[in-house]
């Protein structure tokens, strides 16, 4: 029998679709299995060939998932440097065109078989259970911890009715996140409060980063020019991400900024406006298509300008700091943790903007220290994320003496009672089509349809009827 201790990882997207939570969950599972004693699986969304049209950059797509597979170990071995020992399950997924996003199809907590079912890592838990219709995440999983990635209810303000859609949505979180976690973790205090929430950074840089900023440390303690360009940001291309903010930073203070060059990188739906709002500007800003942040291309820039307050953790910010660069950024939640590099420069205003942006142009950047790159690290974040979640030691359950006092019992079960009971509006609700679609559910998507059975072939199996819906175990 198996002494390890499972870890299962859900996420709401997958290479090569190159957004957060593709990311930073997988180079969580790769560390969770570096010289420690667990059994991880990766749990990402399986997308039909059109979805994958919609949403996967270059044109690439999968003809079935042991190719998508391939892609995802592939890149991440060419990153990681050392041999990641885990698995990969998929589940059937849908991209709502609205919302931008991938959801969830069918009954995810039945890929994981009952015998394996320690522990669940709910990455973005509001996203995967707003729709959920299944067996109950606590009841299922013996921990179930959620990691909040996204700040819904700012890019929910910036909607039409965005303070209405914005209040409900934060009580719909509360509800699903209490109802599905037993614990969460907030990367920043960028994000909602949440029923047993905790503040951590558990996210770190790809290490190609931190090798770019040890070469740039050697230049500068061999007295070599380290950085040869100026200022860039780099993000995707849409209004939210901070462009609207960078472009009227740079709009209203055009005079106290002459002679300034900004190169704006990116892919997206609002690049053509982003790109006509560059060329009114006075200032020489140019626009260019999205790369890797890690190519050659970004490795001479000294500065990093990023005024995005829609984020709660930058991971570019992040990834500038570990090559070495300046960032100017806004005295923002999202940035706390990064406030302890020397090379984080923050601002309260748009003459604090200017007046930070000037001087790190003049100046050169201090060199990392080693305790500094370990704090990027994936290294260090893992050992924040074992601490966060309980997970750096085990505690053994010993059965009490004494049973507990009336009153107290009492309590529990009153609790447990109201827990279970508001779980069980949510299961009605969420297995009834109507309901479902007035939250912004996708159409039919209790269950896998037609056409993804068909790209699936035997991988689906319709394993039994709940009430209201279908359970649908997904095995690969």
């Amino acid at each position: 029998m198996d002494s390890k201790q499972h870890i299962a990882i859900f996420t709401t997207a997958s290479l090569p679709w190159m957004t957060g939570t593709a990311v930073n969950p997988l180079f969580r599972v790769a560390y969770l299995t570096k010289g420690r004693e667990f059994k991880v699986t990766l749990v990402i969304p399986w997308l039909s060939l059109k979805d994958q049209e919609l949403v996967y950059p270059n044109k690439i797509t999968f003809k079935s998932p042991s190719e998508q597979e391939a892609y995802v170990r592939q890149w991440l071995g060419e990153r990681t440097g050392f041999v990641c020992d885990f698995s990969i399950k998929f589940y059937p997924g849908k991209f709502s065109r609205d919302k931008r996003s991938i959801l969830v199809v069918g009954d995810i907590t039945e890929i994981i078989p009952d015998e394996e079912a320690d522990i669940a890592v709910l990455e973005e838990p509001e996203h995967l259970t707003w729709y959920h219709h299944g067996k109950r995440w606590k009841t299922k999983f013996h921990l179930v911890l959620g990691i909040v990635h996204t700040n819904y209810l700012e890019y929910v303000r910036r909607e039409k009715n965005g303070r209405l859609q914005a209040f409900l949505l934060k009580y719909i979180n509360n509800w699903v996140v209490d109802i599905y976690c037993h614990k969460v973790i907030r990367l920043s205090a960028a994000t909602q409060d949440l029923p047993r929430s905790i503040i951590c950074n558990v996210h770190g840089v790809n290490p190609k980063f931190l090798e770019i900023g040890k070469r740039k440390n050697e230049h500068q303690q061999n007295g070599d020019r380290a950085f040869t360009k100026g200022a860039y940001y780099i993000g995707k291309m849409v209004w939210s991400k901070g462009y609207k903010e960078l472009l009227k930073l740079l709009h209203d203070n055009q005079k106290e900024l002459t002679g300034l060059e900004v190169d704006l990188y990116g892919n997206g739906e609002d690049s053509d406006q982003v790109q006509g709002a560059a060329k009114k500007l006075e200032l020489d800003v140019r626009v260019y298509p999205g790369h890797d942040h890690a190519d050659p291309l970004f490795h001479d820039y000294k500065v990093f300008l990023n005024p995005s307050t829609t984020d709660v953790l930058c991971t570019t910010t992040a990834e500038a700091l570990a090559m070495g660069k300046i960032v100017v950024c806004a005295n923002h939640p999202s940035n706390d943790f990064f406030k302890q590099f020397t090379n984080c420069r923050t601002y309260q205003d748009s003459s604090g903007f200017v007046k930070e942006t000037l001087k790190a142009l003049s100046e050169e950047p201090a060199q990392l220290t080693d305790a500094q790159m370990h704090e990027l690290s994936w290294d260090a974040a893992t050992e924040r994320f074992l601490q966060a979640a309980g997970l750096d030691h085990v505690v053994e359950r010993k059965p009490t003496d004494t049973p507990p006092k009336k009153f107290m019992s009492m309590t529990m079960n009153l609790r447990k009672n109201m827990d279970d009971a508001s779980a069980y509006v949510h299961h009605v609700a969420s297995g009834i089509e109507a309901s479902r679609r007035v939250f912004g559910a996708i159409p039919g998507s209790l269950q896998p349809d037609e056409e993804q059975r068909q790209e699936l072939g035997k991988l689906i199996l319709l394993s039994k009827v709940v009430s209201f819906g279908f359970i649908i175990e997904v095995e690969f």
